[in-house]
C-alpha cells in the first residue's frame, strides 16, 4: 500500500497536504467497517456479566467470579472506545480527512496506519501526546 501525494493548483493555507489513492482508502474503509461489525455484532457482554451480590459458590468462587465480571466490564469499555475510533476514522473518510494527522495535518505514515487503521494522530504527533507535551 503507498500514499499517493497528489495537488492540484497552488497550495492555500489549510489546504490537505496529500490525499490517500483510492484502492487505498476502500481497502481500509472495508477494513473499518468489517472491524465495527465484528464488535457491534459480538456476544452481548452484560448477559455474561453476573449480577453483583449474586452468591455463587463458596469464596473462593465468588471471588472468581468477582473478578471475571470486572474484566468483562472493562473490556466492554474498552471495545465501546475502539467502536468510537472506528466511527471517527470512517467520518474522516467521508470528509476526506482519513490519513492526515489531525496536529500537524502531514500524511499519517503507511506503517502506522496498517498498524493502527483509526489513528488520528502521525506518530511524531501521537508521542508528544502521550509524553504530555
Amino acid at each position: 500500500m503507498s500514499l499517493d501525494f497528489k495537488r492540484s493548483g497552488p497550495r492555500r493555507e489549510g489546504d490537505r497536504v496529500g490525499a490517500m489513492n483510492k484502492s487505498d482508502l476502500l481497502r481500509y474503509k472495508n477494513f473499518l467497517l468489517s472491524k465495527r461489525q465484528e464488535l457491534s455484532t459480538g456476544k452481548s457482554l452484560v448477559d455474561s456479566i453476573p449480577t453483583a451480590g449474586e452468591p455463587r459458590g463458596d469464596p473462593v468462587d465468588m471471588a472468581a467470579s468477582e473478578t471475571d465480571a470486572a474484566m468483562q466490564i472493562r473490556l466492554h469499555q474498552t471495545d465501546g472506545k475502539l467502536l468510537r475510533a472506528i466511527e471517527d476514522a470512517l467520518t474522516r473518510i467521508r470528509r476526506e480527512k482519513f490519513g492526515i494527522c489531525a496536529e500537524c495535518e502531514q500524511a499519517i505514515s503507511k506503517a502506522r496506519l496498517e498498524a493502527v487503521p483509526w489513528a488520528r494522530r502521525c506518530r511524531d504527533c501521537k508521542d508528544r501526546q502521550d509524553s504530555g507535551s
